[in-house]
């Protein structure tokens, strides 16, 4: 702490007054002691003896010795001063828009300290433009996104109605057909708006969570049998394992029904050859671990890192089979790490998991 207040830029402006001081009277002693000597030599006495009559050797001395200290003040304070027209320099290059720059701290004192904040500031801004450009492009993303995937199935509910409208059909059954058509068109666009809704309700200030105390196990026990009609559709069944029977988490019971229905549901819709969705229930290091598992066809390995992102769909999802929004596993991830918790998925010929992990609270709490 002492160095410390020793090495502040007060003391150093001191230091370097009193070393002027010093030298400055080392020199006017040498300089005294020289004139001293050449008094006796014939070329400087009479000069030297006229300075003395007529101007006095105190004034001389007081005016040599007043230029000496200005010299050795200004010889020993250009470092310091240098420093601040380096950081002067380094602030107008910020100020010209050159967020990259960076002042090199060459100082612990109230400099350095300067210098330090300017760059962290400076670094605060780039960040902070960086994430404004970031989400510029994440908001014109959505917007793409949600502009094609809501024009798809506007463009055929109107070609439908158009015909139907001029009626160029048949007979009544070839309007049904356009009609049922129109219909589940108009059911996937409802299904999109209101997978937008959630995600933009999750993403945005994140949903008002309602927690309950909730045991996993008998939880995803009665998802999984409201999705029976929906896998014995698709020729499949579940099978459930859980390493505990209480196994509990403080959580949305409604936002975890979103989370892992969408879960289940993207299980089903790409593990059909699989023929069973495994729902798998562990502990480990405080935390409640669940994998939703399928035997289908593998993602692709340069497809994972961005399937939890909003509209990231693998080229086979866009099949009129599958019909996904694009939004299920973005919506799944936000629901999971609004409750602290983490998702992640592991993909390879033999099976596909989605893992997540939730904060586990003791049974007797």
């Amino acid at each position: 702490m002492r160095n410390k207040f020793i090495q502040t830029l007060r003391w150093k402006f001191i230091f370097v007054f009193l070393l002027s001081i010093v030298l400055t009277l080392a020199a006017v002693f040498l300089s005294y002691q020289v004139l001293q000597k050449l008094i006796y030599v014939k070329p400087f006495r009479d000069p030297i003896r006229w300075v003395v009559n007529h101007i006095g050797s105190t004034p001389v001395a007081v005016v040599i010795g007043g230029l000496l200290f200005l010299f050795f003040f200004f010889l020993f304070s250009q470092k310091i001063i240098g420093y601040l027209e380096e950081i002067t320099l380094g602030v107008q290059e910020i100020a010209k828009g050159n967020l990259e720059y960076e002042i090199v701290a060459k100082s612990s004192d109230e400099l350095g300290v300067v210098v330090e904040n300017i760059n962290q500031m400076t670094r605060k801004l780039r960040n902070s433009i960086e994430e404004e450009r970031i989400a510029e492009r994440t908001k014109n993303e959505l917007i793409t996104g949600v502009s094609h995937d809501l024009r798809t199935p506007l463009t055929s509910i109107l070609g439908y109605l158009e015909l139907i409208e001029s009626d160029r059909y048949k007979d009544e059954v070839e309007l049904r057909y356009y009609t049922n058509i129109a219909y589940e068109k108009t059911k996937n666009l409802k299904k999109l708006i209101d997978s937008l809704f959630e995600y933009t309700s999750i993403h945005g200030n994140g949903p008002d969570l309602k927690t309950n105390k909730i045991n996993i196990n008998g939880f995803l026990k009665q998802l999984a049998e409201e999705f029976i009609p929906t896998l014995t559709k698709a020729g499949m069944s579940y099978r459930m394992v859980s390493d505990d029977e209480l196994v509990y988490v403080q959580a949305d019971g409604n936002q975890l029904v979103r989370a892992y229905e969408n879960l289940i549901s993207n299980a089903i819709r790409y593990g059909k050859e699989g023929k069973f969705v495994d729902i798998q229930i562990k502990k480990s290091n405080e935390e409640a671990i669940v994998e939703i598992i399928n035997y289908g066809e593998a993602i692709p390995e340069m497809d994972l890192p961005y399937i939890f992102e909003r509209f990231y769909r693998a080229e086979k999802s866009r099949s009129s089979e599958t019909g996904g929004t694009g939004l299920g596993l973005a919506i799944a991830k936000g629901i999971i790490e609004v409750h602290g918790g983490h998702i992640s998925a592991h993909s390879n010929k033999s099976r596909t998991v989605f893992e997540t992990r939730i904060p586990l609270i003791p049974a007797n709490a």
